[in-house]
Protein backbone atom coordinates (compact mmCIF):
# COMPACT_ATOMS: atom_id res chain seq x y z
CA UNK A 1 0.00 0.00 0.00
CA UNK A 2 2.59 2.20 1.15
CA UNK A 3 4.74 1.66 -2.33
CA UNK A 4 1.75 2.72 -4.23
CA UNK A 5 1.16 5.78 -2.43
CA UNK A 6 4.98 6.70 -3.18
CA UNK A 7 4.71 5.73 -7.37
CA UNK A 8 1.50 7.76 -6.93
CA UNK A 9 3.41 10.58 -5.69
CA UNK A 10 6.33 10.49 -7.52
CA UNK A 11 3.96 10.39 -10.80
CA UNK A 12 2.37 13.69 -9.46
CA UNK A 13 5.90 15.35 -8.50
CA UNK A 14 6.54 14.68 -11.89
CA UNK A 15 3.42 16.29 -13.69
CA UNK A 16 4.18 19.28 -11.58
CA UNK A 17 7.26 19.72 -12.81
CA UNK A 18 6.23 19.02 -16.84
CA UNK A 19 3.42 21.45 -16.04
CA UNK A 20 5.64 23.95 -14.65
CA UNK A 21 8.18 23.87 -17.64
CA UNK A 22 5.17 23.83 -20.20
CA UNK A 23 3.72 27.18 -18.47
CA UNK A 24 7.67 29.03 -18.01
CA UNK A 25 7.81 27.68 -22.26
CA UNK A 26 4.29 29.59 -22.75
CA UNK A 27 5.69 32.64 -20.92
CA UNK A 28 8.87 32.77 -22.83
CA UNK A 29 7.07 32.30 -26.02
CA UNK A 30 4.63 34.90 -25.73
CA UNK A 31 7.79 37.33 -24.31
CA UNK A 32 8.90 36.60 -27.61
CA UNK A 33 6.03 37.77 -29.68
CA UNK A 34 5.34 40.68 -28.03
CA UNK A 35 8.97 41.51 -28.53
CA UNK A 36 8.57 40.63 -31.86
CA UNK A 37 5.00 42.56 -32.50
CA UNK A 38 6.42 45.64 -30.91
CA UNK A 39 9.60 45.56 -33.66
CA UNK A 40 7.43 45.10 -36.20
CA UNK A 41 5.15 47.99 -34.78
CA UNK A 42 8.22 50.25 -35.31
CA UNK A 43 9.31 49.25 -38.59
CA UNK A 44 5.51 50.02 -39.54
CA UNK A 45 5.60 53.43 -38.05
CA UNK A 46 8.63 54.52 -39.53
CA UNK A 47 7.84 52.81 -43.13
CA UNK A 48 4.13 54.75 -42.82
CA UNK A 49 6.38 57.84 -41.71
CA UNK A 50 8.35 57.63 -44.74
CA UNK A 51 5.02 57.33 -47.44
CA UNK A 52 2.98 59.18 -45.32
CA UNK A 53 0.54 61.46 -47.77
CA UNK A 54 1.63 65.40 -47.70
CA UNK A 55 -1.59 66.51 -46.26
CA UNK A 56 -0.36 64.48 -42.98
CA UNK A 57 3.06 65.88 -42.65
CA UNK A 58 3.51 68.32 -40.37
CA UNK A 59 4.04 72.29 -42.24
CA UNK A 60 6.57 74.06 -43.03
CA UNK A 61 6.35 77.87 -43.13
CA UNK A 62 7.13 79.08 -46.83
CA UNK A 63 9.85 81.06 -47.57
CA UNK A 64 9.76 84.58 -48.51
CA UNK A 65 9.44 84.58 -52.53
CA UNK A 66 12.77 86.67 -52.61
CA UNK A 67 14.51 84.02 -50.56
CA UNK A 68 12.91 81.50 -52.64
CA UNK A 69 14.62 82.77 -55.92
CA UNK A 70 18.05 83.65 -54.42
CA UNK A 71 18.80 79.87 -53.44
CA UNK A 72 17.12 78.31 -57.02
CA UNK A 73 18.85 79.06 -60.40
CA UNK A 74 19.28 82.77 -60.90
CA UNK A 75 16.82 83.76 -64.08
CA UNK A 76 18.40 84.83 -67.16
CA UNK A 77 18.87 88.85 -67.35
CA UNK A 78 16.63 90.73 -69.75
CA UNK A 79 19.04 91.93 -72.15
CA UNK A 80 21.41 91.15 -75.07
CA UNK A 81 25.28 91.47 -74.69
CA UNK A 82 28.09 92.52 -77.11
CA UNK A 83 30.51 89.87 -77.79
CA UNK A 84 33.34 91.45 -80.02
CA UNK A 85 35.96 94.27 -79.82
CA UNK A 86 35.70 96.86 -82.56
CA UNK A 87 39.02 97.07 -84.71
CA UNK A 88 39.44 100.02 -87.17
CA UNK A 89 42.42 100.07 -89.69
CA UNK A 90 43.81 103.90 -90.19
CA UNK A 91 45.70 105.66 -93.00
CA UNK A 92 47.03 108.91 -92.58
CA UNK A 93 48.40 111.33 -94.91
CA UNK A 94 50.01 115.05 -95.23
CA UNK A 95 48.48 117.56 -97.99
CA UNK A 96 50.66 115.99 -100.88
CA UNK A 97 49.46 112.42 -100.17
CA UNK A 98 52.24 110.73 -98.49
CA UNK A 99 51.60 108.13 -95.82
CA UNK A 100 52.37 110.50 -92.18
CA UNK A 101 54.10 107.09 -90.00
CA UNK A 102 55.31 108.56 -86.56
CA UNK A 103 52.36 108.65 -84.62
CA UNK A 104 51.35 107.61 -81.49
CA UNK A 105 48.44 106.20 -79.53
CA UNK A 106 47.52 109.56 -78.22
CA UNK A 107 47.35 111.73 -81.08
CA UNK A 108 44.02 109.46 -82.18
CA UNK A 109 40.25 109.75 -81.06
CA UNK A 110 37.95 107.93 -81.91
CA UNK A 111 34.27 108.65 -81.19
CA UNK A 112 31.51 105.70 -81.77
CA UNK A 113 28.30 107.16 -81.71
CA UNK A 114 29.54 110.66 -81.05
CA UNK A 115 31.26 109.37 -77.85
CA UNK A 116 34.97 109.06 -77.25
CA UNK A 117 36.07 105.72 -76.57
CA UNK A 118 39.23 104.48 -74.81
CA UNK A 119 41.53 102.73 -77.40
CA UNK A 120 42.78 99.20 -75.77
CA UNK A 121 45.34 98.23 -79.06
CA UNK A 122 47.58 100.36 -80.86
CA UNK A 123 49.85 99.15 -83.62
CA UNK A 124 51.98 100.76 -86.04
CA UNK A 125 53.42 97.82 -87.66
CA UNK A 126 54.94 97.04 -91.25
CA UNK A 127 54.05 94.26 -93.18
CA UNK A 128 50.97 93.64 -91.29
CA UNK A 129 49.24 90.21 -92.26
CA UNK A 130 46.24 90.73 -94.27
CA UNK A 131 44.30 88.11 -96.29
CA UNK A 132 43.26 90.41 -99.52
CA UNK A 133 40.60 89.48 -102.19
CA UNK A 134 41.74 90.53 -105.83
CA UNK A 135 38.33 91.24 -108.08
CA UNK A 136 39.03 91.84 -111.88
CA UNK A 137 36.64 93.57 -114.29
CA UNK A 138 36.00 91.13 -117.20
CA UNK A 139 33.90 93.75 -118.61
CA UNK A 140 34.00 94.57 -122.00
CA UNK A 141 34.68 97.93 -120.71
CA UNK A 142 38.32 96.79 -119.83
CA UNK A 143 39.34 96.19 -123.20
CA UNK A 144 41.32 99.27 -124.50
CA UNK A 145 43.92 98.98 -120.97
CA UNK A 146 43.79 95.54 -120.32
CA UNK A 147 47.17 94.60 -121.48
CA UNK A 148 48.45 96.96 -118.96
CA UNK A 149 45.75 95.94 -115.87
CA UNK A 150 46.43 92.73 -116.40
CA UNK A 151 49.84 93.13 -116.01
CA UNK A 152 49.57 94.93 -112.84
CA UNK A 153 47.42 92.50 -111.86
CA UNK A 154 49.72 90.23 -111.97
CA UNK A 155 52.86 92.50 -110.34
CA UNK A 156 49.77 93.43 -107.40
CA UNK A 157 49.61 89.32 -106.54
CA UNK A 158 53.29 89.12 -106.50
CA UNK A 159 53.62 92.45 -104.28
CA UNK A 160 51.04 91.03 -101.54
CA UNK A 161 52.58 87.78 -101.64
CA UNK A 162 56.09 87.80 -100.80
CA UNK A 163 57.94 84.46 -101.12
CA UNK A 164 58.11 82.60 -98.10
CA UNK A 165 56.09 84.37 -96.07
CA UNK A 166 52.67 82.78 -95.18
CA UNK A 167 51.03 85.60 -92.53
CA UNK A 168 50.48 86.78 -96.42
CA UNK A 169 47.30 85.69 -98.56
CA UNK A 170 45.53 86.21 -101.66
CA UNK A 171 42.69 85.00 -103.95
CA UNK A 172 41.50 86.21 -107.11
CA UNK A 173 37.44 86.53 -108.44
CA UNK A 174 36.38 87.66 -111.87
CA UNK A 175 33.55 89.33 -113.04
CA UNK A 176 32.41 89.48 -116.61
CA UNK A 177 28.13 88.39 -116.99
CA UNK A 178 28.85 86.77 -113.60
CA UNK A 179 31.09 86.55 -110.38
CA UNK A 180 33.47 83.61 -110.06
CA UNK A 181 35.74 82.37 -108.00
CA UNK A 182 39.11 81.77 -109.80
CA UNK A 183 41.71 80.81 -107.29
CA UNK A 184 40.51 80.30 -103.69
CA UNK A 185 42.94 81.87 -100.67
CA UNK A 186 46.36 81.29 -100.81
CA UNK A 187 50.08 82.35 -99.96
CA UNK A 188 51.54 81.00 -103.36
CA UNK A 189 51.29 83.65 -106.06
CA UNK A 190 51.79 81.16 -108.77
CA UNK A 191 48.62 80.08 -109.12
CA UNK A 192 47.26 83.53 -109.37
CA UNK A 193 49.92 84.78 -111.72
CA UNK A 194 48.99 81.88 -114.00
CA UNK A 195 45.15 82.25 -114.08
CA UNK A 196 45.53 85.99 -114.59
CA UNK A 197 47.70 85.59 -117.77
CA UNK A 198 44.98 82.96 -118.59
CA UNK A 199 42.08 85.57 -119.22
CA UNK A 200 40.53 87.80 -121.30
CA UNK A 201 37.87 90.40 -120.84
CA UNK A 202 33.75 90.56 -122.21
CA UNK A 203 30.39 90.75 -121.54
CA UNK A 204 28.62 92.69 -118.74
CA UNK A 205 29.58 93.35 -115.08
CA UNK A 206 28.81 91.90 -111.77
CA UNK A 207 30.89 93.68 -109.29
CA UNK A 208 28.34 93.77 -106.23
CA UNK A 209 28.42 89.91 -106.93
CA UNK A 210 31.75 89.77 -106.83
CA UNK A 211 32.29 91.51 -103.63
CA UNK A 212 29.41 89.73 -102.15
CA UNK A 213 31.28 86.36 -103.21
CA UNK A 214 34.70 87.50 -101.64
CA UNK A 215 32.88 87.76 -98.07
CA UNK A 216 30.98 84.56 -98.17
CA UNK A 217 32.31 81.89 -100.41
CA UNK A 218 35.54 81.82 -99.81
CA UNK A 219 38.13 79.33 -97.34
CA UNK A 220 38.78 81.19 -94.55
CA UNK A 221 42.41 82.07 -92.51
CA UNK A 222 42.34 81.57 -89.41
CA UNK A 223 42.56 85.01 -87.13
CA UNK A 224 40.63 86.70 -89.77
CA UNK A 225 39.36 89.80 -89.45
CA UNK A 226 41.89 90.82 -86.42
CA UNK A 227 45.37 88.88 -87.57
CA UNK A 228 45.02 88.84 -90.69
CA UNK A 229 42.53 91.51 -91.51
CA UNK A 230 40.41 91.80 -95.11
CA UNK A 231 40.91 93.86 -97.76
CA UNK A 232 39.35 93.89 -101.54
CA UNK A 233 40.95 95.51 -103.86
CA UNK A 234 39.11 95.81 -107.09
CA UNK A 235 40.39 96.36 -110.97
CA UNK A 236 37.49 98.07 -112.73
CA UNK A 237 35.59 101.32 -113.43
CA UNK A 238 32.66 100.12 -111.12
CA UNK A 239 30.16 99.33 -113.55
CA UNK A 240 27.84 97.09 -112.62
CA UNK A 241 24.79 95.72 -115.13
CA UNK A 242 24.12 92.05 -114.29
CA UNK A 243 24.27 91.85 -110.53
CA UNK A 244 21.92 89.95 -108.44
CA UNK A 245 22.92 91.95 -105.42
CA UNK A 246 22.87 95.83 -104.74
CA UNK A 247 25.29 98.34 -103.55
CA UNK A 248 23.51 98.62 -100.51
CA UNK A 249 23.68 94.86 -99.38
CA UNK A 250 27.29 94.45 -100.35
CA UNK A 251 28.36 97.73 -98.75
CA UNK A 252 26.23 96.29 -95.45
CA UNK A 253 27.76 92.61 -95.74
CA UNK A 254 31.40 94.02 -96.36
CA UNK A 255 30.78 96.53 -93.55
CA UNK A 256 29.36 93.57 -91.61
CA UNK A 257 32.66 91.32 -92.36
CA UNK A 258 34.91 94.30 -91.32
CA UNK A 259 35.96 94.21 -94.88
CA UNK A 260 38.26 97.15 -96.28
CA UNK A 261 37.54 97.90 -100.26
CA UNK A 262 40.10 99.78 -102.43
CA UNK A 263 40.31 100.78 -106.40
CA UNK A 264 42.43 100.68 -108.97
CA UNK A 265 39.84 102.32 -111.65
CA UNK A 266 40.17 101.69 -115.40
CA UNK A 267 38.80 104.68 -116.72
CA UNK A 268 40.81 106.43 -119.08
CA UNK A 269 41.55 110.13 -118.95
CA UNK A 270 38.85 112.14 -120.59
CA UNK A 271 36.35 109.38 -119.74
CA UNK A 272 33.75 109.12 -117.00
CA UNK A 273 31.44 105.87 -115.92
CA UNK A 274 28.36 106.05 -113.68
CA UNK A 275 29.63 103.10 -111.85
CA UNK A 276 32.76 105.28 -110.81
CA UNK A 277 30.43 107.00 -107.78
CA UNK A 278 29.50 103.65 -106.44
CA UNK A 279 33.60 102.27 -106.54
CA UNK A 280 33.88 105.42 -104.45
CA UNK A 281 31.14 105.06 -102.01
CA UNK A 282 32.45 101.39 -101.57
CA UNK A 283 35.70 102.26 -100.61
CA UNK A 284 35.55 105.40 -98.30
CA UNK A 285 32.16 103.86 -96.70
CA UNK A 286 34.99 101.13 -95.37
CA UNK A 287 38.13 103.18 -95.14
CA UNK A 288 39.70 102.69 -98.59
CA UNK A 289 40.46 104.80 -101.65
CA UNK A 290 40.74 104.81 -105.41
CA UNK A 291 43.20 105.34 -107.48
CA UNK A 292 43.16 106.74 -110.96
CA UNK A 293 46.36 105.70 -112.70
CA UNK A 294 45.01 106.67 -116.79
CA UNK A 295 43.62 110.06 -115.05
CA UNK A 296 46.65 111.05 -114.09
CA UNK A 297 48.79 110.32 -117.38
CA UNK A 298 48.28 113.66 -119.36
CA UNK A 299 47.93 115.74 -116.11
CA UNK A 300 50.99 117.70 -117.21
CA UNK A 301 50.80 118.15 -120.85
CA UNK A 302 49.69 121.82 -121.67
CA UNK A 303 46.25 121.41 -123.81
CA UNK A 304 45.91 117.95 -123.87
CA UNK A 305 42.13 117.48 -125.38
CA UNK A 306 41.58 121.15 -126.52
CA UNK A 307 44.36 121.63 -129.31
CA UNK A 308 43.46 118.83 -131.93
CA UNK A 309 46.23 118.26 -134.65
CA UNK A 310 46.61 116.18 -137.96
CA UNK A 311 48.83 113.44 -136.42
CA UNK A 312 45.67 113.41 -134.06
CA UNK A 313 44.76 114.13 -130.04
CA UNK A 314 47.51 112.60 -128.53
CA UNK A 315 50.01 113.77 -126.00
CA UNK A 316 52.97 111.74 -126.77
CA UNK A 317 54.39 111.17 -130.21
CA UNK A 318 52.90 108.37 -131.94
CA UNK A 319 55.28 105.52 -132.22
CA UNK A 320 57.65 106.97 -129.76
CA UNK A 321 56.96 104.27 -127.31
CA UNK A 322 56.15 107.80 -124.24
CA UNK A 323 52.28 106.84 -124.27
CA UNK A 324 52.72 102.98 -123.08
CA UNK A 325 55.40 103.96 -120.73
CA UNK A 326 53.55 106.46 -119.06
CA UNK A 327 50.59 104.39 -118.90
CA UNK A 328 52.15 101.18 -117.23
CA UNK A 329 54.56 103.96 -115.04
CA UNK A 330 50.84 105.37 -113.67
CA UNK A 331 49.15 101.82 -113.07
CA UNK A 332 52.37 100.40 -111.20
CA UNK A 333 52.64 103.55 -109.41
CA UNK A 334 48.81 102.88 -108.38
CA UNK A 335 49.66 99.10 -107.52
CA UNK A 336 52.53 100.27 -105.49
CA UNK A 337 50.04 103.08 -103.08
CA UNK A 338 47.89 100.42 -102.85
CA UNK A 339 50.24 97.76 -101.43
CA UNK A 340 51.70 99.90 -99.48
CA UNK A 341 48.80 101.47 -97.80
CA UNK A 342 47.50 98.11 -97.08
CA UNK A 343 50.41 97.01 -95.14
CA UNK A 344 50.99 99.80 -93.67
CA UNK A 345 48.36 100.92 -91.27
CA UNK A 346 47.37 101.91 -88.22
CA UNK A 347 45.65 99.62 -86.27
CA UNK A 348 43.24 100.66 -83.58
CA UNK A 349 41.20 98.55 -81.42
CA UNK A 350 38.31 99.73 -78.56
CA UNK A 351 35.66 98.04 -77.09
CA UNK A 352 32.16 100.85 -76.80
CA UNK A 353 31.70 102.34 -73.47
CA UNK A 354 28.21 101.44 -73.64
CA UNK A 355 27.15 98.17 -75.45
CA UNK A 356 25.11 97.90 -78.27
CA UNK A 357 21.66 96.66 -77.73
CA UNK A 358 20.79 96.35 -81.91
CA UNK A 359 22.76 95.13 -84.79
CA UNK A 360 21.86 98.64 -86.57
CA UNK A 361 24.86 100.36 -88.29
CA UNK A 362 26.82 102.48 -85.91
CA UNK A 363 28.70 105.60 -86.83
CA UNK A 364 32.57 105.71 -86.32
CA UNK A 365 34.65 108.97 -86.20
CA UNK A 366 38.70 108.89 -85.76
CA UNK A 367 40.50 112.04 -85.52
CA UNK A 368 43.98 112.87 -85.47
CA UNK A 369 44.56 116.30 -83.72
CA UNK A 370 47.26 117.08 -86.33
CA UNK A 371 47.12 120.37 -88.68
CA UNK A 372 46.92 119.92 -92.64
CA UNK A 373 46.40 115.94 -92.59
CA UNK A 374 43.87 113.85 -93.62
CA UNK A 375 42.71 110.36 -91.99
CA UNK A 376 40.90 107.74 -93.57
CA UNK A 377 39.30 104.73 -91.39
CA UNK A 378 35.91 103.16 -91.60
CA UNK A 379 32.77 105.14 -91.14
CA UNK A 380 30.61 102.34 -89.57
CA UNK A 381 30.15 99.29 -88.39
CA UNK A 382 27.53 96.60 -87.27
CA UNK A 383 27.81 95.07 -83.74
CA UNK A 384 27.66 91.57 -83.14
CA UNK A 385 25.54 90.67 -80.41
CA UNK A 386 24.61 87.45 -79.03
Amino acid sequence: MAACLNDRSRRLQRLQNANRVRRVDRAGRYARFCALAALLGVSAVLAWGQNAPASAATEVPAAPANIAKSETKPEKPDFTSFVNEVIVPVTVTDEKGRFVSNLEQRDFSVYDQGKKQEISFFSRERNQPVVSGLLIDLSNSSRTQWKSFQGAAEELALTLLPQGKPRFSTYLIGYGNQAELLVNTTSDPEPIVSKIRTLKPGGGAALYDAIFMACTNRTLVPGEPFEPRRVLIVIGDGNDNTSKKTLAEVLEVAQKNLVTIYGISTLSYGFTSDGDANLVKLAEETGGRVEYPLQDVYKDVSGYLSKPSDEGNLAFKAGSGGFASAISSAVFKAIANVAGEVTTQYILRYTPNEMPTTNKLRELVVKVELPDVKVRARRGYYPTLQ
